[in-house]
């Protein structure tokens, strides 16, 4: 069994469901702390965070940061699964089991990684740290939102950000991520007149009145995105209305919306834009916002660059940059360093039922991660 299976395996064991990290992190700082890592554990609100840090040995070192997290999703029903999934199992070519995928394979590879790069470059010129944090699939506030505060406060610099984030969409190394979307999401309530729907005079309608301003806001265009980002989206998730009655007109109805935005717009854009639509309509409303992140992007880099030789050089494929899906941390991180990007296996069986990695791209994805220590690092 290789080095980082093995400790994939081990991480795999700690049913570390969000927010409970369940000592992964304690493993973790073992490894590191033995290879000369001075490791910090700040906690927040019952979740654990670690920041671990080698400093090189140029007076003007950069610092290349890994990034993730322990804490995992809920596992389902687990009479659904094929195998307990905190007993690692391996069956088909494949490695079985919660985080397997998202991303304790991710934080084993960074660890083994960094070990065989230390041995052979003790005397690296630039720095390198792990950012982890057991707050990632939850509400994200005590995680790395947290330790990004800690570090902006002690005026640590970072210059290069790898996020181990399950990227690859058919063969690893394919896809990686170097940008995020926003999210901004908001409850909009439209207000009518209660009454029975026999005297609909008597009344107003609030579905009635949405209605017209659903279809604009459905049809306009927010942007045309860019040379990385996808026009921004606009989409309803749930309408609430009624009584439950079928003979009683609603007072009012509220509408959940969320926005998936490029950096073509902001949160002020996109708020300002929405309320001068509403405020042409003649009715009464209240508008609640909730920012959900804001969107990052990595242009073309130094990092960026490093991370496709590494890929092309381990596994021969040519990597594409992409800025699709969800929110992650690195929207946190971005805010204080200049190029963050993420990379890690494939996708798949994220968050499924029978999550699971294939073997063979285990020892590959650890290698590339060691062939950007080299080339940024050492």
């Amino acid at each position: 069994m290789s080095g980082t299976l093995a400790l994939t395996e081990a991480l795999i064991s700690r049913s570390s469901v969000t927010p409970d990290d369940r000592d992964c992190q304690a493993l973790i700082i073992e490894r590191l702390a033995a290879i000369g890592f001075a490791c910090e554990t700040i906690a927040s609100g019952g979740v654990t965070n670690l920041w671990a840090m080698r400093r090189g040995t140029a007076s003007d070192a950069k610092l290349l940061v890994f990034a993730g997290h322990t804490d995992v999703v809920p596992t389902g029903p687990l009479d659904a699964w094929q195998s307990n999934p905190f007993v690692p199992t391996q069956r088909d070519g494949k490695l079985y089991g919660r985080g397997a995928a998202d991303m304790k394979t991710s934080l084993a590879g960074f660890v083994v990684a960094s070990e065989e790069f230390v041995a052979a470059h003790p005397q690296h010129r630039n720095s390198v740290a792990f950012l982890v944090t057991s707050d990632e699939e939850g509400p994200a506030t005590d995680g790395t939102v947290k330790v990004v505060e800690w570090l902006e406060a002690r005026g640590e610099k970072l210059d290069y950000c790898v996020v181990g984030e399950p990227t690859s969409v058919n063969t690893l190394g394919d896809t990686v991520k170097n940008g995020r979307r926003g999210s901004l999401s908001g409850k909009l309530t439209i207000k009518g007149v209660q009454g029975h729907i026999a005297y609909p005079h008597l009344a107003d309608n609030p579905i009635h009145l949405a209605a017209p301003v659903l279809t604009e806001l459905v049809a306009v265009e927010w942007d045309r995105g860019n040379e990385y980002f996808p026009a921004t989206s606009w989409q309803v998730s749930n309408i609430h209305a009624g009584t439950g009655a079928t003979n009683v007109i609603p007072g009012a109805v509220t509408i959940d919306f969320n926005f998936r935005f490029s950096t073509e717009n902001t949160v002020d854009s996109l708020r300002n834009r929405m309320h001068a639509i509403l405020d042409t309509y003649k009715f009464d409303y209240d508008l609640a916002w909730t920012v959900g992140g804001l969107p990052f992007l990595t242009p073309h880099g130094e990092l960026s660059a490093a991370l496709s030789r590494a890929i092309r050089d381990e596994t021969g494929v040519e990597t594409a940059l992409s800025t699709t899906g969800g929110t992650s941390d690195g929207r946190f991180i971005a805010r204080i360093c200049p190029q963050v990007i993420e990379f890690g296996p494939l996708n798949e069986s994220i968050h499924k039922i029978d999550e699971n990695i294939e073997l063979a791209s285990i020892e590959p994805l650890k290698n590339i991660y060691r062939r950007v220590l080299e080339q940024l690092v050492a």
